[in-house]
């Protein structure tokens, strides 16, 4: 599942008119970026949210053949948040974990290095060193495990591997973020995780996106 039914506020002007996932860096979609790589990592069945100017993401995107996978969309009316987007997208999804990252992610990493969650594990999570907007990081990595305290600390990367149920008790349609559901499972020592050293960029900001794109095109 890619994650794009944001709004993209801190992009602004530019998402008012183009959705955030359709925003271009090195000649082409920053979405498309996403699905090239999952696509190399075999990936063939794909679900992507949207809400704000959705239909325009359908539109470039199509089904999904050209990459050849199958595309099916989860539409919000109004953005549901990270965890909230992902529980309403579950009739899609099916009953074995999956994978999923944020849709304004620019990374080289491997998707096909990733597997279900093991042993009594829900969930594992990339993790990166932290960037300059985020020096304080999320969280700590300790012997393969996620923790809530502890140093080094990390950035989530926004890649991460789910079982279902972690969001089964959403409510249909409810606005959730995904941390209020991490935590308490972090806590109690069900989210593995890793370290990730390779290129990775939140294009968050219409500056970074330039920056990024600069990068690319050199």
């Amino acid at each position: 599942m890619i994650l794009a039914a944001g709004r993209g506020e801190r992009m602004r002007p530019l998402t008012d008119a183009t959705p955030k996932p359709l925003l271009e860096v090195g000649g082409k979609p920053l979405i498309a970026w996403l699905i090239e790589a999952l696509a190399r990592a075999s990936f063939r069945e794909l679900v992507i949210n949207v809400s704000h100017l959705g239909s325009r993401v359908e539109s470039a995107l199509g089904d999904g053949r050209r990459w050849n996978m199958r595309i099916r969309y989860s539409h919000e009316l109004e953005a549901l948040e990270t965890a909230g987007g992902i529980a309403n997208a579950l009739p899609l999804l099916g009953r074995d974990p999956f994978v999923v990252v944020n849709g304004d992610v620019h990374t080289d990493f491997d998707f096909s290095t990733l597997s279900a969650p093991q042993g009594d594990a829900l969930a594992h999570l990339v993790l990166i060193d932290n960037p300059s907007h985020h020096p304080g990081g999320d969280f700590a990595l300790e012997n393969g495990r996620i923790a809530l305290d502890g140093a080094p600390r990390y950035t989530f990367s926004g890649i991460g591997v789910y079982h279902p149920s972690l969001f089964s008790e959403i409510p249909a349609g409810a606005k959730y973020q995904l941390a209020a559901v991490l935590k308490p499972n972090i806590a109690a020592g069900r989210v593995t995780g890793e370290h990730f050293a390779g290129r990775w960029c939140d294009v968050g900001t219409p500056d970074r996106l330039k920056a990024l794109d600069r990068a690319l095109r050199s």
